[in-house]
């Protein structure tokens, strides 16, 4: 617990640097650029398409024809373009994760290592390539997890919990992780995983709940359309903040976390050997033992 709160306070301390403030705006330059892109190239087109499929559904129609008779009747013209955007979302939070973890977590890594463990040495435990095939896999379960679960999410209490611990594992996974894949070696981190990952899910679990507050922007942006330009990057942007708290959080807990491993190794570390090696040759004859009188006295007396 100790270890938990004291890497939280660092963590919340070294997002306020104006190194990490900056840090955090490359993500979000390439989140809004890819946003654009994929707007400009395929918005009208989803969003078409989107229409056709719900012109083509009965429980739809019945639904929208009933709302306009209350007097909701734009609802069916909005529901389309609220369909796009909700499908888009958790796709751009991945992303933004994936570039943090990529782009920031090596960055930030490094800064904590250098103020808080400058003599940790570096045992290279993963590659970038490594790095990134763990995030793709990890990704990849995620992903799969929320589509075997989508049907629980209808469920009031599990809509609370499933989705963040999806999330929390998945910050976990990708972010510990890249947090010592620089100074741990392979042994090390499966042993820091087995020992903490308890501990290691916890802040995952606390940062997917942290996630789920930028929705209330997506939500603002897409209920006052004339907000919707400035309250989504801003989304983003905190989404993209919040990762780099998650990601400082992990090398701050992480590399404490080796190097007490590494100090409780040296520690129960086993005696070291004879002063001499087995193969020295002693010569016996040469020893001269206590009251024994050498050979130059033997000879003197038999003089």
């Amino acid at each position: 617990m100790n270890l938990f709160l004291d890497a939280f306070w660092r963590a919340v301390a070294y997002c306020l640097r104006p190194r990490v403030m900056l840090l955090s705006l490359l993500p979000l330059a390439l989140m809004v650029a890819l946003a654009w892109a994929l707007g400009y190239y395929f918005w009208d087109s989803t969003v078409e398409w989107v229409r056709t499929a719900l012109a083509a559904s009965t429980l739809v129609n019945t639904v929208s024809n009933w709302l306009q008779s209350v007097g909701f009747g734009g609802f069916k013209l909005a529901l389309a373009p609220l369909i796009v955007i909700f499908a888009v979302t958790p796709v751009l939070v991945l992303l933004s994760l994936l570039t943090v973890a990529l782009l920031m977590t090596p960055v930030l890594t490094r800064l904590v290592a250098a103020r808080r463990f400058p003599q940790l040495e570096r045992k290279h435990g993963g590659s970038f390539a490594r790095s990134l095939l763990w995030s793709l896999g990890s990704t990849g379960l995620a992903l799969i997890a929320m589509l075997v679960s989508l049907p629980l999410w209808f469920i009031p209490p599990l809509i609370l919990v499933l989705p963040p611990l999806i999330w929390g594992w998945l910050t976990y996974r990708v972010m510990a992780f890249d947090a010592l894949a620089e100074h741990a070696s392979v042994e090390e981190r499966r042993e820091i995983f087995r020992r903490h990952r308890g501990w290691l899910l916890g802040i995952g679990i606390f940062c997917g709940y942290l996630g789920a507050a930028p929705s209330v922007l997506w939500a603002s942006g897409v209920l006052f359309a004339a907000a919707f330009v400035v309250l989504v990057p801003v989304a983003i942007w905190l989404y993209t903040l919040i990762f780099a708290l998650s990601s400082l959080w992990f090398a701050h807990f992480s590399l404490a976390a080796l190097q007490a491993l590494r100090l409780e190794a040296a520690t129960v570390a086993p005696v070291g050997a004879a002063p001499f090696a087995s193969d020295t040759v002693i010569d016996v004859q040469a020893l001269t033992w206590p009251h024994e009188p050498s050979a130059t006295a033997n000879t003197d007396t038999s003089r």
